[in-house]
C-alpha cells in the first residue's frame, strides 16, 4: 500500500481500530486513492460496524461504542500455517499453540480463559470452542470456529452459549457476554 494512502488514513481517520480497518480494505479490494478517500468521507466503517453485531441491542449504553471498536471483521490468521485442508479441531489446536499472535491479532485487550470451555444446562455438556476476557469491555467472549462459510444456524448456536454465559459463568459486575462467529467466509445479506 503506497504512503500516499497511509497518509490519507492517518489524516482522516480518529483511531486505531478506524486505521486498521481501511487499511485492510485498501489492501483487499485494491483501493484507489480517491476511492478510499470516498469510502472514508462517506463513513464506510461506521456503517460496517452497525451492520455486523447486535450490539444495539443487547449491551448497556456504556459499553456500546468500546465493544464496536473491540471486535473487528476480518482477522488474519497467517501466523498458524495451516494446510489448505484442515479440520476445526486443527484450527483450534493451532490457534492454542500460537496463542500470543491469536491474542495480538484479536486485540490488545484480550485475555485467554480456555479452550474446549465446559458449561452445564440441565446435566448435559456443551463445550465452547475458546472462551476469551475483554479487560476494558469486562465481558466474556465466545468464540466459536468453523472452517466454512456463515451460516444463520452459527448464530443460533451462539446465542445459546451467551444465555448460559450470561446466566451461570458471568459475575455481578460484569457486561454480558459477547459472541464472535470466526468462519473463512460469509455472505453479508445472510450475516446481517
Amino acid at each position: 500500500m503506497s504512503w500516499t494512502k497511509h497518509t490519507v488514513i492517518l489524516k482522516k481517520c480518529k483511531d486505531a481500530q478506524q486505521h486498521q480497518f481501511y487499511i485492510l480494505a485498501t489492501k483487499k479490494f485494491s483501493w484507489t486513492k480517491d476511492v478510499l478517500t470516498n469510502h472514508i468521507e462517506n463513513n464506510t466503517y461506521e456503517k460496517y460496524l452497525l451492520n455486523q453485531t447486535n450490539f444495539e441491542d443487547v449491551l448497556p449504553e456504556s459499553v456500546k461504542k468500546q465493544a464496536y471498536l473491540a471486535v473487528k471483521d476480518n482477522y488474519t490468521f497467517d501466523f498458524l500455517n495451516l494446510a489448505e485442508k484442515h479440520s476445526e479441531s486443527d484450527l483450534e489446536e493451532s490457534l492454542i499453540k500460537n496463542i500470543h499472535e491469536f491474542l495480538l491479532e484479536m486485540g490488545s485487550e484480550f485475555t485467554f480463559v480456555g479452550n474446549q470451555y465446559k458449561v452445564l444446562v440441565d446435566k448435559r455438556e456443551y463445550k465452547i470452542d475458546l472462551l476469551l476476557y475483554h479487560r476494558k469491555l469486562q465481558s466474556l467472549i465466545a468464540i466459536d470456529l468453523k472452517i466454512g462459510e456463515f451460516g444463520p444456524e452459527r448464530n443460533g448456536k451462539m446465542e445459546f452459549y451467551l444465555s448460559v454465559l450470561n446466566d451461570k459463568v458471568r459475575l455481578p459486575h460484569e457486561n454480558p457476554a459477547i459472541g464472535i462467529i470466526i468462519c473463512k467466509s460469509k455472505n453479508r445479506t445472510i450475516v446481517e
